[in-house]
C-alpha cells in the first residue's frame, strides 16, 4: 500500500486561518500519524483534553535524543539537543530550577516593569509617527519592544539585538539552516551569555540576571554557571522570538476584522481579554510544538500510544476545541474561560515568563489603540504571509498605515 502518512505542519490557504485538518482530526482521529520535516513520524494530538494530559502527565516526558527528530538538521532541532545546563534541568533538576526561578517571575514582580515597558512602547511609537505612514510594524515596534525589555531584564545591551535575532532564528530552524550554522550559533550565543553571566556575578546590577546569579535557597544552593547560561538563552529566545511575533500577530488579528480593533478603542478595559483571545486563536506561532515521548504504554481518547512513541501536542488546535470553548472560532474579548488556553503550556513546564509576555502584549495593544486608532493593514488580510522554515512561525513583515 502507498504511504498515506500526511506531512506536518499542514499547509493552509490563509495566514490567520487554521489548516482544515485540525478540526477534521479532532472529530474523527484523536491520535493521528504524521510525518515531520525530518522524515520521522510522530503522533499528532488535536483535542484539548489529550493535549493537556500530555503536557501535565509525567508518563509523557520532554523530547530528547530518543524522540522523533523535528528539524532537517542532523541534531533533529532544538528539542532534541542537550547541554550541560539543560541536562541538569530535567526531572527533579527541573523542579529545583523552577523553584529557584519562580520567585523572580511572579505577576506582582513583573507588574513593577509596566511603567518601564510603557515608556519603551511610547518611545517606539514616537519614532514610528516621525517616520510616517506606511510602516513595517514588525520592524518598528513588534521586534524592538520585547528585545529592549528582555535586554533590560537580563542586563544585556540592546545594541546587540541583531545578534540575538540571528542566533534565535538559526537555533529555531526547521528547514532553513544547516547543522554547521546551528553549531556556530550555539557556540557564539553560549559564549556571549557566559561572558554576561561572569560579569554579573562579579558586579551585580539591578537586573534580573544579577538577581539570578545570587538567588539560592538553603537546600539547593545557587544556579550553576551552565544552568544560568541555559536560563538566559531561554529568556532571550522567548523574549525575542515569541513575544515579538505575537505582537505582530495580535495587531493583524484585531485589524483583520475592524470591529475587534474598534471595540478595544471604545473600551480599553477589554485589552486583557482581547490579549487572551489572540493567544487562544493564534494558529501561526507554534509550528510544531514541544514533542513529548511516552514513557510507558498508555492511551489517549481510547487510542493506544506505545512506550517510546513521540507525540506532538498541538496547542493551537486544542485552543479551538469546541469541547472546551463554546463557538471556538469566534473572537470574544469577554470570553469567561479564554485564559484556559494552552498557548503557554500547562503543568510543570508552564511558561515561567508568561506574566511578562502578557504585560508586553497589553502595553503594546493599549498604546497602539490609544495613539494610532486609525491603524490599518496596508495590504489587507490577504497580504499577510507566514514565516516559514522556523519552529517559531508567525507572520512576515506586517505593513500598516494610519
Amino acid at each position: 500500500m502507498p504511504d498515506i502518512t500526511p506531512d506536518y505542519p499542514f499547509d493552509r490557504e490563509a495566514a490567520l486561518q487554521p489548516p482544515p485538518e485540525w478540526a477534521d482530526l479532532q472529530a474523527r482521529c484523536t491520535v493521528a500519524h504524521v510525518r515531520l520535516p525530518s522524515g520521522d513520524t510522530a503522533r499528532l494530538l488535536t483535542r484539548y483534553d489529550d493535549v493537556r494530559t500530555v503536557l501535565t502527565d509525567p508518563r509523557f516526558r520532554r523530547g530528547g535524543p530518543d524522540a522523533a527528530r523535528v528539524s532537517t538538521t542532523r541534531d533533529g532541532g532544538i528539542f532534541a539537543r542537550g547541554s550541560a545546563g539543560t541536562d541538569s534541568m530535567r526531572g527533579e533538576g527541573h523542579l529545583r530550577w523552577r523553584r529557584l526561578l519562580t520567585r523572580a517571575f511572579t505577576v506582582k514582580k513583573m507588574e513593577t516593569w509596566r511603567p518601564r515597558v510603557q515608556r519603551m512602547a511610547d518611545e517606539l511609537v514616537d519614532d514610528l509617527l516621525k517616520a510616517g505612514s506606511p510602516a513595517d510594524l514588525s520592524a518598528r515596534l513588534a521586534l524592538p519592544l520585547p528585545v529592549r525589555v528582555i535586554c533590560a531584564l537580563v542586563g544585556a545591551p540592546s545594541r546587540d539585538q541583531d545578534l540575538f535575532a540571528h542566533w534565535s532564528q538559526v537555533m529555531l530552524t526547521l528547514t532553513r539552516y544547516g547543522q554547521d550554522e546551528v553549531e556556530r550559533a550555539y557556540r557564539e550565543f553560549d559564549a556571549y551569555v557566559s561572558d554576561l553571566v561572569t560579569a554579573k556575578r562579579a558586579e551585580p546590577g539591578d537586573d534580573l540576571l544579577s538577581e539570578l546569579t545570587q538567588i539560592s535557597d538553603s537546600h539547593d544552593g545557587r544556579l550553576s554557571h551552565d544552568e544560568l547560561i541555559a536560563t538566559v538563552r531561554a529568556l532571550l529566545l522567548a523574549g525575542h522570538e515569541t513575544t515579538s511575533n505575537m505582537i505582530a500577530i495580535m495587531v493583524a488579528t484585531l485589524l483583520a476584522e475592524r470591529e475587534r480593533w474598534q471595540a478595544v478603542i471604545d473600551d480599553p478595559a477589554l485589552i486583557p481579554g482581547a490579549v487572551e483571545e489572540v493567544l487562544r486563536l493564534d494558529t501561526t506561532l507554534s509550528v510544531v510544538g514541544f514533542p513529548r515521548v511516552a514513557a510507558e504504554d498508555t492511551s489517549l481518547s481510547g487510542s493506544a500510544v506505545p512506550s517510546g512513541a513521540t507525540v506532538i501536542p498541538c496547542r493551537p488546535a486544542a485552543n479551538r476545541d469546541p469541547r472546551r470553548f463554546d463557538d471556538p472560532e469566534r473572537f470574544d474579548p469577554r470570553r469567561a474561560n479564554a485564559a484556559q488556553h494552552l498557548t503557554f503550556g500547562a503543568g510543570p513546564h508552564y511558561c515561567l515568563g508568561q506574566p511578562l509576555a502578557r504585560l508586553e502584549l497589553q502595553v503594546a495593544l493599549g498604546t497602539l489603540t490609544r495613539r494610532l486608532p486609525a491603524l490599518d493593514l496596508r495590504d489587507g488580510v490577504d497580504g499577510l504571509r507566514l514565516r516559514t522554515g522556523l519552529l517559531s512561525g508567525g507572520l512576515e513583515n506586517v505593513w500598516v498605515t494610519w
